[in-house]
């Protein structure tokens, strides 16, 4: 899965050596005047669209639906904020049933090589455990896995899409876990999978008690961007990354956000039969706030020294950067159950820490919007998650910055 640095070298073939260069002082360019210096102008327009395979990894080669490599398994499995949390929601789950958790048939939709949340549901007494695989490699990969660990007469791997699949002799699931949740929430397809699961493979399909996650989120703020900044016309076009958002490590201090996060997006398992539409439209306004603004500065001035920029520059820039707009980050949060829920940004400020999930930037504008505290972002957003899991999703948001 590209990264911040991936999707920059897309820019740096035209210029620049890259931003943290161990042995390198980076290039200083020219001061470049950016999108809303003219004190005249109280509004500018801001804008992205793209869709939810662009720059990722994709079974086949339609870019249709988002797959991943084992590397990006591992760093799931290895995620101390994610994996032993759904461990503690299926644990609740399976000892809550009445029969006891041997009586739990189990479901685990997008289970990987490692097929772990198959194993984890088996190690804690399920009955019985059906786990779903789209991809040829990593199902295959996961039957060793089973095979290896003694589970192979508990645990059934199943090879292709659960749209596709039928459980055996019509069984139905106990419950479901579908860790099927990206950096946008719905980009890995998990509202037209859910839907299907919803008719054919979950017995309760409208109790929260069978999903897990119950829900899932996703939340967005205007932020800052140190190399948007710092890479600027006309040796930089960002407009070539063609509406490809940039992906940020959760912890990278590189991205700040502007002002507290806003939910934009919300997918209940138990009702998605019952929602009215694909369509997600929100209308948002944010505003900018002093206190974030002058942390972020800080922030953005120790990243500049760290790319070896001499101290008025990196005090230049920082200053720069900390009162400027490049986009809408976007992250996700998971609702496991009434007691367990995963966050890969702190919540609610949206505070940097450890996750395997990255945070999606769309840069929505040529150079960095200039702004101050107090400024408002007003931005509509139009999500389009199609039923056919086959499509992938697409995104829009587009809007202005308000000057005061």
């Amino acid at each position: 899965m590209p990264t911040r640095r991936a999707a920059l070298e897309q820019l740096q073939k035209l210029t620049f050596t890259p931003f943290v260069a161990p042995a390198a002082t980076i290039l200083i360019p020219p001061p470049v005047a950016l999108a809303g210096d003219d004190e005249s102008n109280s509004m500018v327009p801001i804008s992205a669209a793209w869709s939810a395979a662009d720059g990722l990894n994709s079974l086949g080669s339609e870019k249709k639906f988002v797959s991943f490599e084992k590397s990006a398994y591992q760093a799931m499995v290895n995620d101390q904020s994610r994996t032993p949390l759904f461990e503690q929601a299926i644990i609740n789950r399976l000892n809550s049933a009445e029969g006891g958790p041997e009586s739990q048939v189990v479901l685990d939709l997008g289970t990987g090589p490692f097929a772990l949340f198959a194993v984890l549901a088996a190690k804690n007494g399920a009955g019985k455990v059906f786990a779903i695989e789209a991809s040829e490699e990593a199902a295959e990969a996961a039957r060793d896995t089973v095979k290896k660990l003694g589970y192979d007469d508990k645990i059934t791997i199943l090879e292709g899409f659960s749209t596709d699949i039928s459980l055996p002799d019509g069984m139905k699931a106990d419950f479901c876990v579908a860790e099927i949740v990206g950096s946008v929430a719905s980009e890995e397809g998990a509202y037209a999978t859910i839907l299907d699961a919803h008719k054919r493979l979950v017995k309760n399909p409208n109790d929260p008690k069978s999903w897990i996650p119950s829900r899932i989120q996703t939340y967005a703020a205007p932020a800052s961007y140190t190399l948007h900044n710092l890479f600027l016309p006309p040796a930089f076009d960002w407009t070539k990354l063609n509406g490809e958002p940039v992906r940020f490590n959760c912890r990278d201090e590189g991205l700040q956000l502007l002002s507290d996060p806003v939910l934009v997006e919300d997918i209940s398992f138990a009702n998605v039969e019952k929602d009215s539409g694909t369509s997600t439209k929100r209308e948002v306004v944010f505003s900018l706030s002093g206190d974030r603004i002058q942390k972020n500065i800080k922030s953005f001035n120790e990243e500049f020294k760290r790319g070896r920029l001499p101290k008025e520059e990196a005090e230049r820039l920082s200053i720069a950067t900390g009162n400027s707009v490049s986009g809408i980050a976007l992250w996700p949060r998971l609702i496991l159950d009434d007691s367990v829920e995963v966050n890969s940004r702190h919540y609610p400020d949206g505070g940097h820490q450890k996750s395997h999930w990255q945070t999606v930037l769309p840069i929505m504008a040529a150079t960095p919007v200039t702004v101050t505290a107090g400024d408002q972002v007003a931005v509509s957003f139009d999500f389009n998650v199609p039923i056919n899991v086959m499509k992938p999703a697409s995104y829009k948001i587009d809007g202005n910055v308000i000057r005061r």
